[in-house]
């Protein structure tokens, strides 16, 4: 009751209004209180339950990164993974023995791994905090230290990288586990007179953002790391080239579209990585003009890291960098990074429509969902930058929209990826009641104890039977544009998984454990 509503009366009968007012009065804010703690601990109940839920999918996410592994296995948890590849390397005197499968087969290609070690280091120091909470930050700086002794190891020389081991030509003859491969293990390389700036930048990219996540716990590492991301760069940048043009028979696998995106996004984690304001300069001057000026949004992938710069430039601008301070060049990069938020969002003006009809951002058959989860890893770290930075509004065309809308967008992306789709299915492998039993994977589909040699494990890849060992924790390539998903082994435009897309998902996932702000530097 406010102050002064009633004066003091002589009369007993207002004295009993008095009463009666308080009492109701008690009686009315009791009501208040517990109608409003119910709805904040339903809220908070429901906000728990999500978090709960993508807590679960990032520990069993996590878990691909194991099944891939190459070389002697330490601690292994995978009971049907073993050593393999123990000889990579050996005929160049390297240990190559190290790094991750990139998919369902026994090569390593150097670019998309590079790419799966920059964006989990990326993952990492944006939201190691979640990671760590529900203990997961220590698996995922292993699988990332995985990958980068491997790069590290495939640098020998300023001017020299080595890309790939093994031949998939060779290799897709056979069907046959990682432990028990028959072919032979020959290296691709880059250098000065076969140059590869986009798989020597995004090395570059890789280094210097894992320097950045070891450097409070092994510093000595972690400036070993940077030495060799700074050396790649300028190697990169001197000698340009793309590498497919160098190796046109690694086109079928994975062919660069360019060099361009991989020098500005290598420049820019250098930047952060640090401080140096040279590689600013690179993204923003005349470098920009020819690298960084497209038509409209681009999307983030193994292949096109454009996307990815601009949001990570962006953060400069959001957190006031002072080596950013009055550069138009980020405000450049930052304009761009709204426009493709614009372009995600459902309800924008200017929304793509290259969506289903359940909203999942769809952009190509092979591999589907590495769009959708690169955009929604994207966007969300977009929204925390908003909202730790207190801009509040993003503006597409005559609408405005908030942090909020972003994650809401992020998390229908990842929801779709768990098992909210027309299929009912979970894409990762693992989580749920139903998921994909026939992925596209040797290893997995090739029991234990079965001894094949090249061709004669090809009666696994044909099995009617479910995969015999669960590949815990890939995302398969997912749904056709009509939303449609065919669970077969033979498949592999729809079954196979991939490294890279699981280092995306796992960003995804650990932005969506917990609500907490970024920090602001990730120096």
């Amino acid at each position: 009751m406010a102050k002064g509503v009633v004066k003091q009366r002589k009369s007993r009968r207002c004295l009993w209004c008095i009463v009666a007012i308080v009492i109701l009065g008690g009686i009315a804010g009791g009501i208040y209180y517990v109608v409003k703690k119910k709805i904040l601990d339903k809220n908070s109940s429901s906000t728990s339950s999500l978090e709960d839920k993508y807590s679960d999918a990032l520990k069993i996410a996590m878990q691909f990164f194991d099944v891939q592994k190459s070389g002697k296995l330490v601690d292994d948890k995978i009971p049907w993974r073993g050593n393999s590849g123990l000889k990579d390397g050996s005929q160049a005197k390297l240990d190559l023995s190290m790094g991750m499968y990139d998919a369902g087969d026994n090569v390593k290609f150097g670019f998309p791994m590079a790419f799966t070690a920059t964006v989990l280091s990326w993952a990492i120091l944006e939201y190691g905090e979640h990671m760590e909470h529900i203990n997961q930050r220590e698996p995922a700086e292993n699988s990332l230290a995985w990958i980068t002794d491997f790069l590290l190891n495939a640098h020998p020389s300023q001017n020299v990288l080595y890309i790939q081991v093994g031949d998939p030509k060779e290799d897709h003859k056979c069907w046959e586990k990682p432990e028990k491969m028959t072919t032979k293990r020959p290296l691709k390389l880059v250098n000065s007179s076969k140059p590869g700036s986009d798989v020597a930048a995004e090395t570059a990219a890789a280094l210097a953002s894992a320097s950045l996540v070891f450097k409070k716990t092994d510093s000595t590492y972690s400036s070993t790391l940077l030495k060799h991301a700074k050396q790649l760069f300028t190697f990169a940048d001197k000698y340009k080239g793309s590498y497919t043009k160098s190796h046109p028979e690694v086109a079928t696998y994975y062919n660069s579209t360019g060099y361009g995106d991989e020098l500005l996004w290598a420049a820019s984690w250098l930047y952060h990585a640090t401080g140096d304001t040279t590689y600013l300069r690179y993204v923003t001057e005349e470098n920009a003009d020819k690298y960084a000026k497209v038509d409209g949004p681009t999307w983030f992938s193994w292949d096109n890291k454009l996307a990815g710069a601009q949001v990570l430039l962006s953060r400069l601008s959001f957190f006031g960098d002072k080596g950013a301070k009055g550069n138009s060049g980020i405000d450049d990069y930052k304009k761009s990074a709204d426009e493709l938020m614009c372009a995600l969002l459902p309800d924008s003006p200017s929304a793509t429509a290259s969506r289903t009809k359940s909203g999942l951002i769809w952009i190509t058959k092979w591999d589907s969902l590495q769009h959708p989860v690169g955009s929604a890893f994207l966007a969300v770290l977009y929204s925390d930058y908003m909202r730790a930075s207190d801009n509040e509004i993003l503006s597409c065309g005559d609408d405005s929209f908030e942090p909020s809308d972003l994650r809401k967008f992020a998390q229908s992306q990842a929801d779709y990826v768990l098992g909210d789709n027309p299929m009912d299915i979970s894409y990762l492998v693992g989580y749920g009641d139903k998921y994909p039993e026939f992925v596209h994977h040797r290893g997995a589909s090739i029991p234990v104890d079965a001894t094949t040699g090249c061709t004669e494990g090809f009666k696994w890849l044909s099995s009617k039977k479910p995969n015999p060992n669960v590949a815990m924790g890939a995302l398969v390539g997912g749904p056709f544009k009509n939303e449609s998903f065919i669970d077969s082994r033979n498949n592999s435009m729809q079954t196979e998984p991939t490294t890279y897309n699981s280092a995306v998902l796992v960003g995804l996932l650990s932005s969506l454990v917990n609500t907490s702000s970024p920090v602001k530097s990730l120096k």
